[in-house]
């Protein structure tokens, strides 16, 4: 279990309520920002610590990994909603009934403050800057000392269990939704097209067809009977353009629970073949299913048509934490 600080002074109204994170991909100019990236890194199980008004409101589990979502349409929108993609986690949270003004406690709290994103200032002031960023554990754990038993209780129930289950991403599934409604009703689409389309959602169709043209086996189990694979879009369905979403070098033949993890971005592959594991995937989980990350080899290389795909997965689909420094 980890623990983050997130500061929702103009969000709590509906992320709390709502059981979620969300935030942009990027700052304006498209310039990567720390404090978006770390919600790559949440995985199910960790505690978030709620700040609002310069207070400690609420603290929350996660429920989910990172996934890509548009942005919340509580949040207000300008212009088209839909094409604001961000990233979102999906959490539960409690509000506490005594919450804590962190300014009152910066004797304690000031010396184990992170040297690098830290979540307020020395004086206790917050950080307009800062969204969600990562609490080591000292201060965690001073934290929930300050909140008293509400924040104890929670940990340590958390340290009891093993695993959570990840729930569905209801984000995701609103998202797609809103697509497969627009695609049914997109008159510039012949009827075949919007068929092909659609069941190139669940990787059927001429889309699987046109993978098993590529791809004869899972690259990672070495499974060769197309009916026990899944195929797996690279850039995903909810991403792509019509003429990608229907693209053979767009797509992998993938064992079932290969698949779940490629799609969920706890796996990825470099161009060479290199099977890359998410820093944030259940180790324990991954050895259950026999594919413990010591022992993966080498997938094989892919073409140029398909690197480009893989690229994309990388980068926006892939959960890889950030390099810090120490």
């Amino acid at each position: 279990m980890r623990f983050w600080w997130v500061n929702q002074n103009q969000t709590y109204r509906h992320e709390v309520p709502g059981g979620y994170l969300w935030s942009p991909k990027r700052n304006q100019g498209n310039r990567t920002n720390p404090f978006y990236e770390f919600m790559r890194e949440v995985a199910p199980g960790d505690l978030v610590f709620s700040f609002c008004d310069g207070l400690i409101k609420a603290i929350g589990i996660a429920r989910s990994y990172g996934y890509e979502s548009p942005k919340p349409i509580e949040f207000g929108s300008v212009g088209a909603y839909w094409e604001q993609i961000g990233w979102r986690v999906d959490a539960s949270f409690q509000e506490l009934l005594h919450p804590i003004r962190p300014a009152a406690h910066m004797d304690q709290l000031a010396p184990k403050l992170p040297a690098r994103y830290a979540p307020i200032q020395s004086n206790g002031r917050g950080l307009q800057s800062v969204y969600l960023t990562r609490l080591p554990d000292p201060l965690a754990l001073a934290l929930a000392d300050l909140i008293g038993r509400e924040a104890h209780n929670l940990i340590n129930a958390l340290r009891a269990q093993d695993q959570p289950i990840e729930p569905v991403q209801t984000g995701l599934v609103e998202w797609e939704q809103h697509q497969l409604a627009t695609i049914a009703t997109d008159s510039s689409l012949a009827e075949t097209d919007r068929k092909a389309v659609i069941l190139a959602r669940r990787g059927q169709g001429l889309f699987r067809t046109r993978v098993m043209q590529k791809e004869r086996r899972c690259r990672i189990t070495g499974v060769d009977q197309l009916e026990y694979l899944r195929a797996s879009h690279c850039k995903p369905w909810r991403d792509a353009s019509h003429e990608e979403r229907l693209d053979g070098d767009n797509g992998l033949l993938l064992s079932p629970d290969v698949d779940h993890l490629f799609d969920r971005g706890l796996i990825s592959f470099e161009d060479k073949g290199k099977v890359l594991v998410s820093p944030v995937a259940h180790r324990g989980s991954l050895i259950r299913m026999g594919l413990d990350p010591d022992s993966l080899t080498n997938a094989g290389a892919f073409s140029t048509a398909q690197q480009k795909y893989l690229e994309y997965h990388r980068a926006q689909v892939f959960l890889q934490a950030r390099l810090r420094e120490t």
